[in-house]
Order: structure tokens, then sequence, then C-alpha cells
């Protein structure tokens, strides 16, 4: 049965180039064939935040690029960041979420919360408390963490967290904020 919709694998082949040369890298694509209208979902993801403007035109390039292609028709496309509460699995995520506080639980069941800081191809250093309003460095293997998300904060962060976490202050420095597509 046609379905109209290309596959997975077609979108990215055919999307993967533009969203590239515009600083994003598509972490998964979702096909529903079933939905009313049909879905195409892209997950873009980059070292700069995806924002309203950038997910419009992103959409944009790919409504254009998916029309193109013969027999994909009836669709509806939707183009949007992993999200907060997609887990931290690769080196990149972590790099991406620097400045940002996580939940971590390790390979031995130890958890930890901290300030995502510099990462580096094996580990990463997290900014944990070591005590009231004091903050310590601790590095991390990629290998030791079982699981990891960011968390969502509603105060700032405490400018020497960010500092530790190599970040500059700054109003929006550690804050979320529900962009277009998050």
């Amino acid at each position: 049965m046609a379905t109209g919709l290309p596959s997975q694998t077609r979108v990215i082949e055919l999307l993967d180039a533009e969203f590239a040369r515009a600083g994003y890298e598509i972490e998964d694509v979702v096909i529903d064939a079933r939905a009313r209208p049909p879905r195409i979902t892209v997950i873009a993801d980059g070292d700069t935040a995806l924002n309203s403007d950038t997910i419009a035109q992103l959409s944009r390039t790919a409504s254009t690029l998916l029309d193109r292609d013969p027999g994909t028709e009836g669709y509806l496309l939707e183009v949007s960041s992993p999200g907060v509460d997609r887990p931290l699995t690769a080196e990149k995520h972590f790099r991406r979420a620097r400045g940002r506080k996580v939940a971590v639980r390790l390979a031995d069941g130890t958890e930890l919360t901290g300030r995502v800081g510099a990462t580096e191809p094996d580990g990463v250093a997290l900014v944990v408390a070591a005590g009231k309003k004091e903050w310590t460095l601790r590095e991390v293997r990629f290998a030791d963490i079982a699981h990891a998300v960011v968390q969502i904060e509603f105060a700032g962060p405490d400018p020497r967290e960010l500092e530790l976490a190599g970040v500059a202050a700054g109003p929006a420095a550690g804050a979320d904020s529900k962009e277009a597509g998050a």
C-alpha cells in the first residue's frame, strides 16, 4: 500500500545536507502514516539551540525538499528539538548542554546533580555542590554514566556555579525557555 510518504532513510537523504549547512544535524525522523493527515517529524539538534525562527526556516527548507520528491504527498511536517527529557547519551549532548543542570545516575547506582562544564572525548566535568553555596568540579567518565537528563530550573543558577562550568553569567544563562517546537 503506497502511503505517499518517503521512508525515514529517504527523508534523511533529502534533508541532511541542508540541515548541516544551517548548523544542525538530524537526530531522528518519525513517520506516522496512520495520523490524519500523515505526519513526518524531524528532530534536529545543534550546538546552537533551535529557536522559533530557526525551526521556521528549517521547516520551509524541509517542506520544499520533500515536496520535490516524487511520490511524497499529503503530509504534515513538524521540525523540533529533542526536548529536555531526551537522555544525554553522547559527548555532543553534554557539550550542547554546557551550563545546564543535569541529573546523573552512575553505573554503580550513585546519583549526582550538577551543572555541565567542559567535555572531553571520554568524560565531562560536573559542577556539584560541596556545601552551602560552595561548588567543586567532579570529573565523570562517560563509560561510568548509566543515565543522564537535563533538569528544568525555575530559579537562576549561582554565578559561581556558572563560572566553574565555564559559562558566562547573563539573563539567559542556564534558564529554560519554551521555544516553538521544543
